[in-house]
This record gives C-alpha cells, sequence and structure tokens, in this order.
C-alpha cells in the first residue's frame, strides 16, 4: 500500500505519525503502521513503547485480557509438514495417499481425545490442572535459555495472551512445543532455531510463544493443537476473522526447510491478514464518519435548541414587555379616570363664584397649553381655593404651581387670604407644569 492510498481518510497529521512510526520501528508495511496506530488513538509514543514492548516478548496492554480467543482447527485447510520422505510417484497414487494420510490423521486426532478423555475419567494427571500458567512459561522459558542460545525471542506471558496480543496486532502467532523425552529435540533446538536466518524470520514475522509438554500450560496447548511427534511448531493467525491453526511442523528439520515452510505458510495467510487489516479500517473509518456525524447532529441539534431557547426568550421578553405596556396603560387609564373623578369633584366642592363688588378681584389665568381663565374671588378666599378652581378645570396640570407675572413669584398653597398674599384685581397668574 502507497501513501496515497494508506492517507485516504485519514488527517495530515496522522499521515505524519505513520510515517514517524514507520521510520522508529522498521515496518515496512504501512497497513500494519495504520493499524498499530489506530488501535492506540494515534498516541505515537504509546505505540512505539508498546512495539518495543513486543519485539522483548512483553506482552501488550491487549494481553491483560483474561480469556483467550476461540481456536479454529481447519484440518481440511491446515498444512501439515514432517520429515517423513514421500513415497511412490505424484499423480493419482500421490493424491490417493494424501487423503489416505489426512482421513488417517484426523481419525487419529479425534480417537486421542476420546482416549484422552476417557482416561482423564480413571487416572489423575497433574499437567491437566493449570495453576500457575505464566510461570509454566516463564520457567520453560528460563530452562531453554540456560542450555540454548541463540534463540528467537520468546513471548512472556500464557498462551491467551498471546493469542489475544497476536489477534489484536494482527500479525502470526508460531507456538514451539518442547518435549525433553523427544529424541530429536537437543538437535532440533541447538541448529534449527538458533540458526541466524531463522531467528530473524521468525522475530520479524512473527510473536514466538513456546513450553514444554512436561508443564500443565504446555501439556493443555499440546492437547488443543494435536500434534502427534515433538518438536512441534505450530503457526496461528486471524483467518476469516478467527484465529486459526494454519500450518503445523512436526518433527525435527533442518534450519532451511523449516524457514521454506514458514515463508511458505506466511505466503499464503497473508492475503488473510491484510484483509482483516482492511476491515479493520474500514471499520474504523465508518466508526469515524459515525462519530463526525453524531457529533454535526449533536452541534446541529445544540444550535436548534439554542435557536428555539432564543426564541422563546424573545416570545417571553416580547410578552413580557406587552403585559407591562398594557398594565402601564390601564394604570394611565385608571389614573386619567381617577383624576378626571377627582376634577369633577373638586368641582362640585367650589363656592360659587361671588358677584361683583368692592371686596372681590377679578384674576386672569393662563394656563400652560395656552388656555386662559377668569374668575372672581372674594378678598376673603385662599390661595387655596385658588389652587382648587384651577385643578377643576380639565386642561389645568396634574401637579402645578401659580406664578405672577412682574415681579415674578410663586403664590404658595395654603390658607393664606387673596388680600394677603397682595393679589389685585386683573392680575394675570401663569401655571407652571411642575412635571414639565
Amino acid at each position: 500500500m502507497d501513501l496515497e492510498d494508506n492517507a485516504m481518510g485519514l488527517t495530515q497529521d496522522q499521515t505524519d505519525k505513520i510515517l514517524q512510526f514507520q521510520d522508529l520501528t522498521g515496518i515496512e508495511d504501512m497497513s500494519i503502521c495504520r493499524d498499530v496506530l489506530q488501535r492506540h488513538q494515534w498516541d505515537l509514543e504509546v505505540a512505539i513503547q508498546e512495539q518495543l514492548n513486543i519485539r522483548e516478548g512483553r506482552p501488550s496492554v491487549f494481553a491483560t485480557e483474561a480469556r483467550a480467543p476461540p481456536v479454529v482447527h481447519d484440518h481440511i485447510a491446515q498444512q501439515v509438514f514432517t520429515d517423513e520422505p514421500s513415497e511412490g510417484p505424484a499423480g493419482v497414487r500421490g493424491l490417493f495417499q494424501y487423503v489416505v494420510n489426512l482421513v488417517v490423521s484426523m481419525c487419529y486426532n479425534t480417537i486421542s481425545s476420546v482416549l484422552n478423555l476417557l482416561l482423564s475419567f480413571v487416572r489423575n494427571d497433574d499437567r491437566r490442572l493449570v495453576t500457575d500458567p505464566l510461570g509454566d512459561v516463564m520457567g520453560f522459558i528460563n530452562s531453554y535459555q540456560s542450555r540454548f542460545n541463540p534463540h528467537p525471542v520468546f513471548y512472556q506471558g500464557t498462551y491467551a495472551q498471546a493469542l489475544n496480543d497476536a489477534k489484536n496486532e494482527l500479525r502470526f502467532l508460531v507456538v514451539y512445543l518442547h518435549s525433553e523425552s523427544a529424541t530429536e529435540t537437543q538437535n532440533f533446538c541447538r541448529t534449527t532455531l538458533a540458526d541466524p536466518e531463522v531467528i530473524q524470520y521468525i522475530n520479524t514475522h512473527a510473536l514466538f510463544w513456546g513450553c514444554s509438554v512436561d508443564t500443565a500450560e504446555g501439556w493443555r496447548v499440546a492437547q488443543s493443537v494435536g500434534g502427534r511427534r515433538y518438536p512441534l511448531l505450530c503457526v496461528v493467525c486471524v483467518r476469516d476473522h478467527r484465529m486459526t491453526v494454519v500450518a503445523r511442523s512436526e518433527g525435527s528439520c533442518s534450519a532451511s526447510q523449516l524457514l521454506q515452510r514458514l515463508r511458505r505458510v506466511v505466503a499464503d495467510n497473508e492475503p488473510h491478514l491484510s484483509a482483516a487489516r482492511a476491515d479493520r479500517m474500514e471499520r474504523e473509518v465508518t466508526a469515524r464518519l459515525r462519530a463526525a456525524q453524531d457529533e454535526a447532529y449533536a452541534e446541529s441539534l445544540a444550535a436548534d435548541q439554542e435557536k428555539e431557547r432564543r426564541r422563546a426568550a424573545d416570545r417571553a421578553a416580547k410578552e413580557a414587555r406587552e403585559h407591562e405596556d398594557l398594565q402601564r396603560k390601564q394604570q394611565e387609564e385608571r389614573h386619567k379616570l381617577e383624576l378626571v373623578a377627582a376634577r369633577a369633584a373638586m368641582a362640585s366642592r367650589l363656592a360659587a363664584e361671588p358677584a361683583p363688588g368692592s371686596h372681590t378681584v377679578v384674576l386672569l389665568i393662563r394656563l400652560p397649553g395656552g388656555e386662559r381663565l377668569t374668575r372672581r374671588f372674594s378678598q376673603l378666599h385662599t390661595t387655596q381655593d385658588l389652587y382648587d378652581f384651577v385643578f377643576s378645570h380639565p386642561q389645568s396640570p396634574e401637579e402645578f404651581e401659580i406664578t405672577t407675572n412682574f415681579p415674578k413669584r410663586t403664590i404658595a398653597r395654603g390658607l393664606t387670604n387673596i388680600a394677603d398674599v397682595g393679589l389685585k384685581d386683573r392680575d394675570v397668574l401663569f401655571v407652571n407644569d411642575i412635571n414639565a
């Protein structure tokens, strides 16, 4: 996969991280780099540390899962390698021999499983009780390293952890089952597994897990893969979305033979891993698109809710203003009615205008709106009577004061007689609106 194809659907920052991850880890397949970064939420530092841990044989964060994924044994598609020489010519006879061997192998595995089950009821085998699988694996690794070096990097975890890592990393898992009682084991460990090309190939293309069949963990795995001869190598990988035993190599073989077998198995099954990576990428892109759609929908919903909230707030504010305006108008109307009633009441209480005479004065009163009033008052009338007369007129201000023209002075409201405040006949008075 070239960079252009790999970058489809990725941001520039994600593409840059893929290139950095490739440079730092040396992984040539960019789809693998992308897959690893995706599973670590594009955290470059964490993804690189995980790869270093795996290269050193330490389980990744995915290996914390307690249960191993189910492993499928497809006896028809599974490649089986032995060091037994083939006899007879190829063709129909060879095909017949292959079918016979396949049937015999399947029958043998079935009968062995049934016999082991029956024997388990009549005898106790301590290896059936797996109490410390990690201790069994680490004990085997320490024992192996003290006797055989060099060797591929052993995965320092249980079989279940190795399966989980291989599944999540989409890598091949090479399972090595060691038996001290097998005569070919010593030579196989000293020569084949110690070969530099074998070590480099396994470390580059797969996780390498090993255990002794003399331990509970190793015996349990041996029973599950169904091997008949030791040393035994099995290759497990994702195939059709399931962890599948795709190949089994029984007995000893040379380094060149093992390399040839491993390359054949990897070549035959790499398309399945590539398909799994593409499927994972598609799911990740789909999930990202769905997340983006959900986010856009949430933002749109939030925007609509905000618009509706604002419209509701505007409606509430408008209704409040309208209510206030209505209340104010009603109050003004009530006040006008009360004022009209007050003026009418005041007019009804006014004393009758006195007849002309020497004890009376005629006052000319000018209202703020320009209206002119003329009224005859007795000199014994008070200034309060003057104010009451002005107030009773419909055009009079609600609150006002009365002043003279010249010299300008204010006539105070009270019980003082008109004569005492100096008002004379034909004086002109001005009404001033206090609230104007």
